[in-house]
């Protein structure tokens, strides 16, 4: 029987050996690094404001669970709906319910969704065909893949792959000109938007105070995906909601810079409550042009609990940006195959506290050598985390055989490698 040391060790050499996921990894990194470079150049002052999102973030978190019911009792008084999911399969039987059996719905790009599995169980539980409208999601649907990035979930799919997925899609040639790749998912997508029945979003930012949902993107589909259909249903952490607009506005500042290395993102969506009029004898009605219900979904799935830990809490600090993994030596060397739909060292954090700690064995590729703290604009301490992680995962019996013998080698004789001690004190001494 094999075990989880011989499985991880496969997938790190396939990995590696995966020239064309390393092609569209090296183009990404170069273009992410420069273009980050530039916006933070024009926008120095990010760096103290960042540092206000912290102190912004531990007080959020704090205070978590009361702010989730000040932002759910808000959208509630703005005619939304509200809901706290506990769990995953909770969250899921939640919005199942909301959206209704054989139904067409639009997604934006959500991490939130992404681990709880939502399009996978929508389509195989309630019948229903869910299409990704993010250009980077709607290529790995298609090609039936998991993302390698929270920000950009098909950077491992190199441009002349992209052509042969969408020419396969279509039955005819696509040429590999980004340009063109780019129309052709606009004008495949466009029909789906008006004929969705629901929309589904995730959100990078909620004010509690006035139950805002902000959500940043450049393409414009998560505008069409909340906009267009009937029914919008948002899915947010709890770890997202923060207790004023101009708490969420500092966030909103912050992110775009070191998440995609542009000044401020092509739209910036705020969402209180559905669509509404008052222009015919000021008497509000609710359904104007907008969707008819807004329904939002707040999920814990391990957030409470990784809020009580004095160490790992500090992963909830983190903003969602992912300029961590472009960093990232392992992440670049394993080609982005460095976790599951939560990424890198503080990837495995979120993944042992929403999936399980058996799911998060991927901590024992990162070696701690701390560039991501470096280059994390709140100043997380990562490698503290995936140490006390590994730690943690040590304690429930996933023992590397090799840390285990240099771990009592030590003990014994003081050294990893197992000589003698009067060996080592001579040549210590000599």
């Amino acid at each position: 029987m094999r075990g989880w040391v011989e499985e991880l060790y496969d997938a790190t050499l396939k990995a590696i050996a995966d020239e064309v996921r390393r092609t569209a990894l090296r183009r990404a990194v170069e273009s992410y690094v420069a273009n980050k470079r530039r916006a933070l150049s024009k926008l120095p002052h990010l760096k103290n404001l960042a540092l206000e999102v912290r102190s912004i973030k531990e007080h959020s978190i704090e205070r978590m669970e009361e702010l989730v019911k000040e932002a759910s009792d808000a959208i509630r008084d703005c005619n939304g709906y509200a809901y706290i999911a506990k769990s995953a399969e909770e969250a899921r039987k939640i919005i199942a319910k909301i959206i209704g059996e054989d139904k067409l719905i639009v997604k934006s790009k959500s991490l939130t969704c992404e681990e709880i599995e939502l399009r996978e169980y929508l389509e195989e539980k309630a019948y229903c065909k869910v299409i990704e409208t993010d250009l980077g999601e709607f290529i790995i649907q298609i090609r039936r893949e998991k993302p390698t990035h929270i920000i950009n979930p098909s950077i491992h799919v190199p441009r002349e792959e992209v052509a042969k997925t969408f020419s396969k899609l279509v039955g005819k040639e696509i040429p590999s000109d980004v340009s063109t790749l780019v129309s052709f998912a606009r004008n495949y997508l466009r029909e789906y938007f008006i004929k969705a029945d629901a929309g589904i979003s995730g959100a990078n930012v909620v004010a509690a105070q006035t139950g805002t949902i902000f959500i940043l993107e450049n393409e414009g589909n998560a505008r069409f995906s909340t906009n267009a259909p009937l029914i919008h249903v948002c899915v947010v952490g709890y770890e997202k909601v923060v207790p004023t607009l101009s708490d969420a506005f500092k966030i909103i500042e912050v992110l775009p810079a070191y998440a995609t290395g542009v000044l401020m993102p092509s739209y910036v969506s705020m969402i209180t409550g559905p669509s509404k009029t008052a222009d015919i004898e000021k008497r509000l009605v609710y359904g104007a042009h907008g969707p008819k219900e807004l329904h939002v979904v707040f999920l814990d799935n391990g957030r409470s609990e990784m809020a009580k830990h004095p160490i790992f809490k500090e992963a909830l600090y983190c903003i969602r940006c992912g300029g961590c993994l472009y960093e990232c030596p392992i992440y670049r060397i394993l080609n982005g195959t460095f976790g599951h739909n939560y990424f890198g060292g503080i990837g495995s954090i979120w993944t042992a506290y929403t999936r399980g700690f058996n799911k998060a064995l991927f901590a024992y590729m990162c070696t701690c050598c701390g560039r991501c703290r470096e280059l994390c604009p709140l100043k997380i301490d990562i490698p503290k985390l995936v140490e006390t992680l590994k730690a943690e995962l040590y304690k429930l019996g996933f023992k590397h055989p090799k840390a285990e013998m240099f771990l009592n080698n030590i003990a014994s004789r003081g050294n990893p490698w197992g000589e003698p001690r009067e060996i080592r004190d001579q040549i210590i001494g000599g």
